[in-house]
């Protein structure tokens, strides 16, 4: 049996999965349905937004299923009839037992990290925050806890110095395609050792928590390789950023996209700004000078640090905190 001979439930909600959805499609594997979100209001008209699997699966041709409740007996029902052999989840929520285990052959799940390393909602952005030189990607056959199961395959993929989480989103999201195919047919053919997660020293493991507002925030105090790695990590999305003060009162906020780090010993506060009121933009940290390349005051695009200071002059009255 190929993996072509498998009917096979997709199930997924970003970007990040519609690339497996499509390279499944484009090599002739049979998906039998998609399961993604509900269609949320969003934006200011409140509109409907359908979710990119969605959009992907309805350009293909599949048929859809979207859920409120994973458990809903109309849905358990539609996934019964289906009769799939296999499932594959790629960013979508947590599922039930009664769904991840219909599959006859199981489900897996396409995992941005190199497990049981960074499990959670977040692995690619804590990988590069982190430092690290290498990250991956793994297929693992989901069971009753998240990013536990056992492992099917790997990909590692090095970090680069100029590497961000775009673009090490970009290149896990083309490398997943290839994981995906080539477990699909593993698993169709039984040539396959799955490797238990277990007897693993949690102590030793790092944690890839989903990331909020506040956890974007940078630490002026922090050392500068820390502050690049941790701006490498949030950029472009969701973006590190930073408070600016004047007098000691709060004045607005800027995102910072892109930085470098010069190791310098010095005696200023962390977080004095510095301009020649051209084109550089510097930040004193722990144990040198931060040069910010590319930032964003809030409630303004994106810009040069040329454009950004043709309209704020006294940027060096500022600092950040």
């Amino acid at each position: 049996m190929t993996g072509k001979d498998l009917r096979i439930v997709f199930m997924g909600t970003p970007e990040f999965a519609v690339a497996s959805l499509k390279r499944l499609v484009e090599e002739g594997y049979n998906i039998v349905a998609v399961v993604t979100t509900p269609d949320k209001p969003a934006g200011r008209g409140q509109k409907l937004h359908e979710s990119d699997v969605k959009v992907a699966a309805r350009e293909l041709g599949l048929p859809i299923l979207q859920p409120e409740k994973l458990r809903d007996p109309e849905f358990v029902e539609a996934m019964q009839e289906l009769k799939p052999d296999l499932g594959i989840v790629i960013a979508f929520r947590m599922l039930p037992e009664v769904i991840w285990a219909m599959p006859r052959l199981g489900t897996f799940n396409l995992h941005a990290s190199l497990l049981p390393q960074y499990r959670g909602a977040a692995p690619i952005n804590w990988a590069i925050i982190n430092g690290e030189k290498k990250t991956g990607i793994t297929t693992f056959l989901l069971n009753h806890e998240i990013d536990k199961g056992a492992i099917i395959a790997q990909h590692t993929e090095p970090i680069l110095a100029e590497d961000n989480i775009g673009t090490m989103y970009d290149k896990l999201m083309t490398k997943g395609c290839d994981l995906v195919v080539d477990t699909v047919e593993k698993i169709a053919s039984g040539d396959f050792t799955a490797i238990e997660q277990m007897h693993i020293d949690e102590a030793t493991l790092k944690p890839a928590p989903k990331i909020f507002k506040d956890d974007c925030r940078i630490d002026w105090s922090w050392e500068g390789e820390r502050i690049v790695n941790f701006v490498r990590g949030l950029s472009p999305y969701p973006a590190a950023w930073s408070p600016m003060f004047m007098n000691g009162e709060e004045r607005g906020s800027a995102k910072i996209f892109e930085v470098k780090f010069e190791p310098k010993q010095h005696s200023f506060e962390a977080g004095k700004i510095f301009s020649d009121g051209k084109e550089s933009i510097s930040v004193s940290c722990a144990d040198g000078i931060i040069h910010i390349h590319s930032m964003q005051m809030a409630g303004k695009k994106r810009m040069s640090n040329h454009d950004l200071l043709l309209g704020f002059r006294d940027i060096e009255s500022y600092t950040f905190r």
